[in-house]
């Protein structure tokens, strides 16, 4: 009987197939195949979408982030637990933008947040519909789940600590997901990832104030106002009328002005509104001329607010909705330029100022601030008043210094616990006493882009990123980002 020629073939493929089977996988190996679309993983029960980064929010920092790391070719995936996406910008129509500047007043907004910066200096990016464009144009490459709830994360250990392995979410209809990612990054207003991670909490605001207390405190959020039909000219014309400052600080408030497209202060006039309830506040103005008679407003306070309680963030909003009229009377009755204002389209969420934070690798401290300190790994420079809000036992709060410039470590955007975890926006790692510096946009913003960039452009795993590491680092930023963040 003749053989067939293929026989020899088969056996040696059987061959190969039963050695695959017996012999065990080489150290580190994780077992891993193809479903399809979809990739299965020890680290996965069922099925699991594959990712880069994930990113769980949609405030505008984790979307800098996932963009860049997206234009540089990474898989990227945005999972929001808000129904729509936007957060503070866009949901909570937080416009009135707050600028770092250095001690000489330089502007230090760097990165793609120059581009908004810009615009909304030269009036072509003021009204909502506006910032919206730029956000959806921001945003428009990289996928985004709104509406997800997460139901499950897992972890595993490690020699040096523990790794995130999945998470596990449902969607708007009901149907669950599970993911798998090389970095997370929690992203949203109220710790959805790292609150369910088991790590240790940085003390918030009530460690600021005498008497501390074990409770979590945090810094109000805001309801923000907006106005049509207002006579910003008249505004303008009355303030100057009322110079020189000692005057003006005396009559209207500490730190009043107005311009062309700024207002602030008038903390005098605010300060005798009686607020409809005890959880409201409305404090010194801090407005912008949007366009056409046209204002938004931060200065309605609401105190004890739990952004991770839908129950509470929907009775905080219904509360600004309805104290909105009274306020509108108020200022048509004590601020010139008011008479004949009228509301325009309030916003359905807020600006969410201070949440629960979580360790990093390096915890940023007024000192930091202060002392001008710039560090090896810097990812941003920043650089505003430690301006820390009130909360209901100090609703006046507290200015805890001028700042210069200072530095911005990778090591305080990395979770201290887990090696794959990364905070940005609200979750920055400050301690509370330089969380009123660093927390704000165009600080946070620059460095969540920068390490998009590095996730996009490193072949090194971000913790292992050395000094010399970052002077070849530093140097391509400059070169092909115009981003100076040096020591």
């Amino acid at each position: 009987m003749r053989t067939s020629p293929l026989r020899p073939v088969y056996a040696v493929f059987m061959v190969i197939a039963l050695l695959a089977v017996l012999l065990p996988p080489p150290p580190n190996a994780t077992a891993r195949f193809t479903v399809s679309d979809e990739t299965v993983d020890e680290a996965c029960p069922t099925a699991c979408s594959s990712y880069d980064v994930v990113v769980i929010g949609s405030e505008i920092e984790g979307v800098l982030l996932a963009r860049a790391a997206h234009d540089l070719g990474k898989n990227v995936l945005i999972l929001d637990p808000r129904p729509k996406p936007g957060g503070e910008l866009i949901q909570g129509q937080m416009m009135v933008l707050d600028e770092p500047h250095d001690a000489m007043n330089r502007s230090l907004v760097q990165g793609e947040l120059k581009k908004l910066y810009d615009g909304y200096k030269q009036r072509r990016i003021r009204t909502v519909g506006e910032f919206e464009s730029y956000f959806d144009q921001l945003l428009k490459p990289v996928p985004i789940r709104s509406g997800i709830q997460i139901e499950d994360v897992q972890t595993a250990e490690r020699a040096d600590g523990r790794t995130l392995r999945s998470l596990t979410y449902r969607m708007p209809d009901g149907e669950k997901q599970t993911v798998t990612a090389d970095y997370w990054v929690e992203n949203t207003d109220f710790a959805a990832l790292t609150g369910r991670l088991g790590v240790k909490r940085i003390p918030g605001t009530e460690s600021l104030f005498l008497g501390g207390g074990s409770k979590p405190e945090y810094m109000a959020a805001t309801y923000m106002l907006r106005f049509k039909n207002v006579n910003w000219r008249e505004l303008q014309r009355a303030t100057v009328k009322d110079y020189p400052i000692s005057k003006l600080d005396k009559d209207e408030g500490p730190n009043t002005y107005v311009d062309k497209d700024f207002g602030t202060g008038f903390s005098t006039i605010t300060a005798k509104y009686r607020p409809s309830d005890p959880q409201l506040r409305l404090r010194g103005i801090n407005s912008t001329y949007q366009k056409k008679g046209k204002v938004i407003m931060n200065a309605l306070l609401i105190f004890d607010v739990d952004p991770s309680d839908p129950a509470s963030v929907s009775s905080a909003v219904e509360k600004g909705r309805n104290e909105a009229p009274r306020i509108l009377e108020f200022l048509r009755n004590h601020l010139p330029g008011y008479e004949n204002a009228q509301l325009d389209n309030l916003p359905d969420y807020l600006y969410i100022r201070e949440f629960d934070r979580y360790e990093p690798a390096y915890l940023l401290k007024r000192d930091d601030l202060l002392g001008k300190r710039m560090f090896w790994d810097n990812v941003g420079i920043g650089g505003y008043p430690i301006d820390v809000q009130g909360t209901r036992r100090f609703p006046e709060g507290d200015s805890l210094g001028m700042t210069d410039r200072y530095g911005l470590p990778l090591r305080s955007f990395e979770l201290k616990d887990i090696d794959n975890v990364l905070i940005v926006g609200k979750n920055a790692g400050a301690a509370a006493d330089a969380y009123g510096s660093v927390r704000i946009m165009p600080n946070t913003g620059l460095a969540a882009q920068v390490i998009g960039i590095l996730l996009g452009r490193e072949k090194k795993p971000l913790r292992e990123l050395n000094a010399a590491d970052f002077k070849r680092i530093h140097e391509y930023l400059a070169k092909d980002y115009d981003i100076q963040v040096a020591e």
